[in-house]
């Protein structure tokens, strides 16, 4: 996937890959229109869903509806939250054709009219699918996993430890520049593939590393290039992540509640940071022989095909002595997918796999109960029992 780069952003700079993407110019473009046109349906797939609702609701027999005089208007505000959303869309949208070839930008991006009740009967764009608009719900809640106060107990179970792990392995010593200015920064490169909305690769470079994440998915790279670059005040935005979330509601006010981000200011990265995030696919973007003194993984490994060339890789692109730190669990994303290759291995064949190359396992803790953009006020809750482990290259 080709980009272009985004020099006059102070936070994060899209970097050009260095490899042949497996799209050709008219495929990227197909897609990055059907990724946008999945986030401009939000809206009408969201009031379809509430209208489903209200239809049941009105074929309730009268008595019934005394019993719950409130429902109404509780779908009525959720028909609100939506329109937040929305609006919150397609101000993350804005300018990021500039991200990938000055691609054109639907005209109805623009659309002042986009909340005409009309457009509640459009069907879906071309080729974009249930699964395309899972994508659009899911980046919506990487909002509060990355960015607000209330995924910090699921960044503190995984993110915590991989950066304590990188502090220990690569102490930042400062030292003292020509002009009597302290220099923090360190000449560590890390790489953090799977990115997905730049937090863990933000922390990094906070911490005065040089960092680069990583992600393939184009709804990941909008939205992380959002938040990066332009929302320079804590707190700057508002979304309600569980509003289509139906199911295992303790109350109403639950679904409806919204959360704030970012936590953080992302434009107080210091001056002259090094933190750059790639497009593409990791094992197309990442081989260079002994390129990184660090990679992380987060929740990544599960995400490809053969996950044997993901270790043959890391082992390629490591320097000597080079640190690999893994935390997650192995649900294969292409387990399921028909007419993709998955090939799924245990964590103990895994373990055979990571020590056949030659890794030296030196840290190994599991499991480690993590959850991944859980909803704490849901009745219902998925939690994996991760491993967590630091293997050096020597």
């Amino acid at each position: 996937m080709a980009k272009s780069s985004d020099n006059n952003q102070a936070v994060s700079t899209i970097v050009s890959d260095n490899n042949q993407s497996t799209m050709n110019e008219d495929e990227e473009a197909i897609h990055f229109r059907k990724v946008i046109g999945a986030f401009l349906y939000y809206r009408t797939s969201a009031r379809n869903r509430v209208r489903r609702a209200f239809y049941s609701y009105g074929r309730l027999s009268e008595a019934h509806k005394r019993l719950v005089p409130k429902y109404e208007g509780y779908l009525s505000q959720l028909l609100k939250c939506i329109d937040q959303n929305d609006s919150l869309i397609r101000q993350m949208l804005t300018g990021c054709e500039h991200l990938f070839n000055n691609y054109s930008m639907p005209s109805s991006c623009n659309d002042t009219n986009h909340k005409s009740t009309e457009q509640d009967s459009l069907p879906p764009p071309s080729g974009v699918t249930s699964m395309d608009m899972d994508k659009v719900k899911t980046t919506i809640k990487q909002f509060v996993r990355d960015w607000s106060t209330d995924g910090e107990q699921e960044r503190l179970v995984c993110y915590a430890p991989i950066i304590e792990e990188v502090k220990k392995r690569f102490p930042i010593i400062p030292t003292m520049n020509e002009d009597g200015s302290i220099n923090n920064f360190s000449s560590t490169q890390i790489l953090v593939p799977g990115a997905g909305l730049g937090r863990l690769s933000w922390e990094f470079a906070r911490l005065g590393y040089a960092c680069q994440g990583n992600e393939v998915s184009l709804y990941m790279l909008i939205a992380s290039h959002f938040v990066l670059n332009r929302c320079s005040h804590i707190n700057a935005h508002t979304i309600h992540p569980w509003i289509l979330n139906f199911c295992n509601n303790l109350s109403n006010e639950d679904q409806l509640r919204s959360a704030q981000f970012p936590d953080v200011n992302t434009a107080s990265l210091p001056p002259n940071s090094r933190f750059s995030m790639s497009a593409g696919d990791f094992l197309q973007v990442y081989n260079e022989p002994n390129d990184w003194d660090c990679v992380t993984t987060c929740f990544f490994i599960d995400t490809a095909h053969n996950i044997v060339e993901y270790v043959e890789r890391l082992w390629k692109i490591l320097k000597s002595g080079g640190v690999w730190i893994n935390f997650g669990p192995l649900l294969y994303h292409f387990e399921d997918i028909p007419n993709e290759s998955s090939f799924e291995l245990s964590y103990a064949d895994l373990r055979t796999v990571i020590l056949s190359y030659g890794f030296q396992i030196e840290v190994e803790k599991l499991p480690i109960r993590a959850g991944y953009i859980k909803n704490d006020r849901s009745m219902l809750h998925y939690e994996y029992d991760c491993v967590f482990f630091t293997a050096v290259k020597p």
